[in-house]
């Protein structure tokens, strides 16, 4: 899976602690670790003797996410719809069918700043694998012309799914989205084996569930964009949510002096020029929080306050490029921590 929109987020040390996967601790909190999709995956759930069983359930359905989503495996369902393209229908899983549905909605609430077949661009410009390069404007314009979540047709009759892509050369790239719904997923085999405490962390994507054991909030420290990794600017207290970041500072390289990140915009076809710096999405629902932070973020600070107000069980943290911090209208519990930014 492209290793997409890596974390703004730390989780204070404070928060959990806990021990690799298989082993118990006497601070009554069992972590289990796994790499999938492209990133170091972490449950932290309250003891008990199913405690292991329950995060292999959890690793389980997440490899089974990656395998059916991952545009880079040769036979998963979208690298099969993406080879497809121009061609023929792809039989889908209902699990496939609707994250593909719920990336649509998304591309539409936001107005195409997030959008799923951005994979022509993505490839071309190759800063999520780690050989970026400014490719020539020709290229980029021949790749924005495939860059159209509306072509992407999808059917459903019964229990049979489809989805196709009408042009030949169009790339879906669900990196945007398909670890905000294996977050959810992960959530709902926590709460179905009766874990009412507990954190998952899917490369930065955070899961809380419920409160701590204590009966105090999570406490989930955010990123400063423009220092090293671990420093924090604020911190947020939440129950229950999940927390996915977006950032000009994760992934870029620099040519001629000029900085290019990962974040696409669909409309230009080069790295957005976004007001912002930096945007924490808080939402009830993880597939929210990942396709909206990515929207938000191309969106800008003015539009994307607007969406995200308009939107229940969803905020927002942003960070402007002049190191103003905005909040909406839901966030209580945001504490400024670092006195270069202002609120």
């Amino acid at each position: 899976m492209v290793k997409k929109y890596l974390t703004m987020l730390v989780i204070l040390l404070f928060v959990l602690t806990g021990c690799t996967a298989e082993k118990k601790v006497s601070t009554e909190v069992f972590t289990a670790e796994k790499y999938l999709l492209g990133t170091d995956i972490t449950v932290s759930i309250e003891t008990g003797e199913e405690a292991n069983l329950i995060c292999n359930e959890v690793f389980s359905r997440v490899k089974d996410i990656e395998d059916k989503m991952s545009a880079h495996s040769g036979d998963s369902e979208i690298a099969l719809l993406n080879a497809g393209a121009g061609k023929e229908k792809t039989v889908l899983s209902a699990q496939t069918y609707h994250v593909l549905s719920q990336a649509t909605e998304f591309a539409a609430i936001t107005g195409g700043a997030f959008d799923p077949t951005i994979g022509s661009l993505v490839q071309l410009w190759g800063i999520n694998s780690g050989n970026g390069k400014v490719p020539v404007e020709q290229d980029i314009q021949k790749s924005i012309a495939l860059v159209n979540y509306k072509s992407l047709q999808l059917a459903q009759d019964g229990t049979n799914c489809t989805a196709y892509l009408p042009h030949q050369g169009q790339i879906v790239d669900l990196g945007g989205i398909a670890k905000g719904y294996a977050g959810d997923e992960a959530k709902q085999i926590l709460l179905a084996n009766g874990i009412k405490s507990g954190m998952i962390n899917l490369g930065g994507n955070i899961v809380a569930i419920g409160k701590k054991k204590d009966g105090s909030h999570w406490r989930v420290g955010i990123q400063n964009p423009l220092a090293p990794r671990g420093t924090f600017l604020g911190i947020v207290q939440l129950d229950d949510k999940s927390v996915v970041s977006s950032g000009a500072y994760e992934r870029y390289f620099i040519k001629d002096g000029k900085r290019y990140h990962h974040i696409i915009d669909p409309n230009t076809g080069h790295p957005s020029e976004s007001d912002l710096i930096g945007v924490t999405i808080i939402a009830d629902q993880g597939i929210a929080a990942d396709a909206l932070s990515t929207g938000v973020f191309v969106l800008g600070l003015e539009k994307g306050i607007k969406l995200v107000d308009s939107l229940q069980g969803v905020d927002a943290i942003l960070i402007a490029a002049d190191k103003k911090v905005f909040t909406t209208r839901g966030i209580e519990d945001f504490k400024l921590t670092d006195g270069d930014f202002s609120l």
